[in-house]
């Protein structure tokens, strides 16, 4: 009997031990939840917050493949890390970083961002390629912008980018309305292959667009924005219609 008590009680002690190892600083319980600002996996955090938009492989959704190569090789880390933190005002792009009223940690950002170009990113498909700078360098003008449309654009978008057979209206007011020039810029630069669409090298055969021939279409496309974005075309036109105060 004493032997069964002296059994039981070290059985007992062995049971405790593994439970206050469990809850010992450094030793989560088993089965707890990770606080969400130290999931520091990529294939998490861009299900969570990118697929939505840029698709699940980025590939391209709702707007531009984060995994196109060609993006990867225009945009800097530095770009990338900036959009994602910040957002782009006034458009789709939310703001992904605490400190800029989103919900990911810097760490968790850099994360994304560096799996984005570990993932996707082809530098050695693209040498000696000469791209456009990503930012435009100086204003383009919407008149040349209109013949340049015309050239690389129109076959595709059709007369006055309303849309043609093969794509669809680019001059839409609620489209250009959630897109800011520079994502038309990017647009332009990168292309859109899952729908089709090239980037700056293939809208004309053997005839790459120039660096200010994307800035002048890009100023193009600008111009057909809607003057009060959002609103209803008839109540817009309204209120252009009212006296000055």
């Amino acid at each position: 009997m004493k032997c069964r008590v002296v059994l039981l009680v070290t059985s007992l002690v062995a049971v405790a031990a593994c439970g206050f190892r469990d809850i010992a600083p450094g030793h989560p319980p088993v089965g707890a939840a990770i606080p969400p600002t130290r999931i520091m996996d990529f294939a998490f955090l861009y299900a969570r917050n990118c697929a939505g938009c840029h698709g699940p492989d980025g590939n391209g959704g709702a707007t531009i493949g984060l995994g196109n190569p060609v993006y990867l090789a225009v945009a800097d880390d530095a770009t990338i890390t900036r959009i994602t933190a910040d957002g782009v005002p006034g458009t789709a792009m939310p703001a992904f970083a605490q400190h800029s009223g989103g919900m990911l940690t810097d760490d968790q950002i850099n994360v994304i961002v560096r799996g984005m170009r570990n993932r996707w990113a082809r530098p050695e498909a693209l040498v000696n390629v000469d791209f456009p700078p990503y930012a435009a360098q100086t204003s383009g003008d919407p008149k040349r912008g209109a013949a340049v449309y015309g050239v690389y654009c129109s076959p595709c978008h059709g007369a006055g980018g309303k849309g043609g057979a093969r794509a669809s209206s680019i001059v839409d007011g609620s489209y250009l309305a959630l897109v800011s020039n520079q994502n038309l810029r990017t647009s332009v630069i990168v292309g859109r292959p899952e729908l089709g669409a090239p980037d700056w090298r293939g809208d004309a055969p053997g005839k790459p667009m120039l660096p200010e021939e994307i800035s002048d279409v890009v100023a193009w496309l600008a111009d057909q924005r809607p003057l009060f974005p959002g609103q209803p075309y008839l109540t817009a036109l309204r209120l252009n219609a009212l006296p000055a105060k």
